[in-house]
């Protein structure tokens, strides 16, 4: 097992692969400055004098009251290397590339029996006598690397070394165990075959033409027996019957090979080629070596992701694939394949990506402290760890000193509410596209966007979902609101910038009342002026509100308006509000999702999505339903449906408010038809709805005025045009208004006298005097208005008959 000079071009930094042109740039803690000396050396040319022993007694004792804080270094390398003779290594150690850590010495050291460790080399150009002309040290400060190349190896180079930053009695180092064994080939003529666990091997036997129509077989030394495992006769050993094949290429050749597949580690020994089986026999002998894979390196820091690319090859590329992870030389315990198998650890935090020809990248996200360790990818049709078949492994180390900030892992929303979420990014990113995906289990752990930067925004999230930029600088937001439990599950924040800085979030959404309050489907009528309300708790006081119109790219704010105080909570105060939006005329574009909020500063809050539909109204769609909205008495109410059949219908409360105006004329006037149509005149074919309509409104009118006048005594003459002529059924909703206002004093008798009277019209240009008819009993005052109207509608009723047979002109 070892690692070959050309091992730079296979590193591994922060989770990604690292290249010689490839670059990086990252905030971390720095290195305290006593470390941070360009030279190695302290200034004037001396290290600082060890302290005296009663300095050292006092801190120890300080360290004994004090509890000491631990922090893992920030160094990380190989933890084994392992090669032979004669041969050489290359060893990469990373570390945080702040800028002290850049320029701060570099060394490799070799620890002695009481722990002391001797410097062999160091960036400030010290090479120790034994590395003089085989070693040197190169730093790669742009990706924070140092390489230590070491050639010409020797089983003296065995032992336990350190790879660090400053000086080497610090803690700014990391482990590294060197093995050197004996090469095999040295020791005799054999052919020594190298293979990785799990590939494939060939070897090669030759043999003399005098042997050339002779057996042939291959056989493995066990003990003092040679072990037969393939010959040419078709004869396979146990263990060998889908893993070796024995070929001849030709019969003008003098080798013959056999090729093994899926290499175990009892493979490994010594090999015996033979053609004949007599002592004039050809024989040759191959020692196989098994090679364990050598771990490439990844580095990723607290709360960033990583990602392992693995490539076992071609034969293997349709071949369910694994990822385990291997605690302390036990069994490699799988955390995700393509089968669908998950660890519980990893759950939401881990998928694969399907790459060409075989090719897999399993991410994992928000790493912890835990995930640090031994992870091997392999290929095996059950996706199951198994020797035999061709593995990849990583070394992944976790680096507590991070600039991932920190973020909820579980965010919870009640149904029907909603949730904001705050997706970290690396800043130098600020352009790049951004988007959000949720995680789907049943899918290898793929994840769909939902909602990108761009404007794209999957169909079934239109109107709950919004990606929004700020608060900018490194941040963004994600909203989601109009909740379910099927919206339970786990959300990648995801980039297409520095893929370190991926995160996922648990959404769950349990039971409850959302905090904002709104209805969820309006409609407002084109043309109309529009007023949309929205709910706050007490708790929101001192938040922004605000209302915005949901597009695919965001949610546009919009002007609002402050009600003041909601009776819509229970045991609330004062302090709860409305907030308003209003439209002064509605368009077709109105139409769409609205969403009311909170938001304080540049972070956003809960929100409640509201559909506003924009129709047309349909005139002439109100009369019924005025009469019944309005607040009058049941008497009233009753009465308008006894003789709803016999009334002609009334247009919409506007319409017939301009009807009246432009019937106002005088007693018999003729309609203006040049009249514009909001005032009721412009069209002809309304002209014989409008008089006998203008006819009857006149007549109530005439009544109510007469009553009135019967009641004033300084008043001489009331005439048409001097009352109003919007006349509701809201005029008649107090019947105490009514008595005292229009009854004071007045009989029944005369009050129906008035009503019922032949000459109306006349009625109103002449004098009123009060009668002088003895007192009757009284009557209620609600009894007398109900009286009142029902002999008024009576009389309408009679007057609109006699002006549809007699038609327009002469009425």
């Amino acid at each position: 097992m070892f690692i070959t000079g050309d091992a730079k071009s296979n590193r591994y930094y922060r989770g990604q692969k690292v290249s010689e042109s490839w670059t990086t740039e990252a905030s971390h803690p720095l290195v305290p400055l006593s470390f941070s000396n360009h030279a190695g050396r302290w200034p004037g040319g001396r290290a600082p004098q060890e302290p005296p022993a009663m300095s050292r007694l006092f801190l120890a004792c300080l360290l004994a009251v004090f509890p000491v804080v631990s922090m893992k270094s920030p160094i990380f390398g190989p933890e084994e290397v392992a090669s032979v003779e004669g041969r050489s290594v290359s060893i990469t150690c990373y570390y945080p590339p702040t800028s002290v850590n850049r320029h701060t010495r570099k060394y490799w050291c070799r620890q002695g029996a009481r722990g002391h460790c001797t410097t062999l080399i160091s960036s400030g150009g010290y090479v120790s006598s034994d590395y003089v002309g085989r070693a040197n040290l190169t730093n790669f400060p742009e990706s924070g690397t140092f390489v230590v190349d070491i050639s010409h190896l020797t089983r003296n180079d065995s032992g336990r070394y350190k790879c660090g930053l400053g000086i080497s009695s610090r803690g700014l180092n990391f482990d590294v165990s060197l093995a050197v064994s004996q090469d095999p080939a040295q020791t005799s003529d054999v052919h020594v075959y190298p293979v990785e666990l799990g590939r494939t091997v060939t070897i090669n036997c030759p043999f003399t033409k005098a042997n050339s129509q002779k057996i042939k077989s291959l056989c493995q030394m066990i003990g003092q027996t040679c072990v037969r495992i393939i010959d040419s006769t078709g004869y396979k050993g146990s263990g060998y019957a889908e893993r070796a094949h024995l070929s001849i290429l030709g019969t003008d050749t003098s080798v013959f090979s056999v090729v093994i597949n899926q290499i175990k580690r009892s493979d490994a020994g010594t090999y015996v080629c033979q053609a004949g089986d007599d002592a004039k026999a050809d024989k040759s002998n191959a020692v196989l070596q098994v090679l364990e894979p050598e771990p490439e390196l990844i580095y990723g820091d607290l709360r960033s992701s990583v990602t392992f690319d693995c490539t076992l090859g071609p034969e293997v590329a349709n071949m369910d694939k694994f990822l385990c992870r291997q605690k302390n030389g036990e069994a490699c315990d799988v955390v995700i394949n393509t089968l669908g198998k998950k660890a519980k650890d990893f759950q939401g935090r881990i998928l694969f990506q399907a790459k060409t020809n075989g090719v897999v990248s399993v991410h994992i996200t928000s790493l912890r402290k835990e995930d640090a360790g031994r992870y091997v990818c392999g290929a095996q049709p059950e996706g199951e760890p198994q020797e035999g078949w061709p593995v990849q492994v990583w070394q992944l180390f976790v680096n507590e000193e991070t600039m991932i900030p920190a973020s909820p892992s579980v965010v919870k929303g009640v149904t029907g509410g909603s949730v904001t979420i705050s997706c970290p990014y690396n800043p130098k990113d600020a352009n790049s596209l951004k988007y959000w995906c949720r995680w789907e289990e049943a899918q290898n752990g793929r994840c769909p966007q939902l909602v990108q930067s761009q404007g794209l925004v999957k169909e079934q999230y239109e109107g709950r979902l919004a990606l929004l930029a700020e608060p900018g600088n490194g941040t963004y937001t994600v909203i989601l609101n109009q909740l379910t439990e099927q919206d339970t599950g786990f959300y990648w924040c995801v980039t297409d910038g520095d893929s370190r800085w991926m995160s996922t979030v648990e959404l769950k959404v349990v039971g409850g009342e959302p905090s904002l309050k709104a209805p969820k489907n309006v409609t407002a009528w084109l043309g109309e002026p529009f007023k949309l309300s929205c709910h706050f708790p007490c708790k929101f006081y001192s938040f922004e509100k605000y209302w915005c119109k949901w597009s695919n790219k965001g949610c546009s704010a919009l002007p609002t308006q402050d009600d003041g105080p909601s009776q819509a909570f229970v045991n609330c105060d004062q302090n709860s509000q409305i907030v308003s939006l209003n439209l002064n005329t509605v368009t077709k574009a109105d139409e769409g999702w609205y969403w009311c909020g909170v938001k304080e500063g540049h972070q956003y809050g809960e929100t409640v999505a509201v559909y506003v539909a924009v129709e047309n109204r349909v005139k002439g769609s109100q009369d019924t339903k005025q009469v019944k909205a309005a607040p009058g008495g049941a008497a009233i109410e009753s009465r308008a449906r006894a003789i709803e059949s016999k009334v002609i219908p009334e247009p919409s409360f506007f319409e017939e408010e301009s009807a009246v105006r432009g019937a106002a004329g005088g007693p018999g006037a003729p309609a203006d038809t040049s009249r514009p149509a909001e005032h009721g005149g412009s069209s002809k074919v309304l002209v014989s709805t409008l008089v006998p309509l203008g006819l009857v409104l006149a007549a109530g009118v005439v009544a109510i005025g007469v009553v009135r006048a019967r009641h004033r005594k300084n008043v001489d003459r009331i005439s048409i045009r001097s009352y109003r002529t919007d006349i509701s059924m809201s005029d008649f909703e107090n019947s105490r208004d009514f008595e005292g206002r229009d009854n004071m004093g007045a009989s029944p008798e005369a009050q129906e006298t008035s009503l019922g009277g032949k000459d109306e019209f006349a009625t109103t240009t002449e004098d009123t005097v009060e009668s002088k008819e003895p007192k009757k009993a009284k009557r209620s005052s609600k009894e007398e208005a109900d009286e009142a109207f029902t002999t008024f509608l009576l009389q309408a009723n009679n007057l609109v008959s006699a002006a549809t047979q007699d038609g327009p002109k002469e009425a």
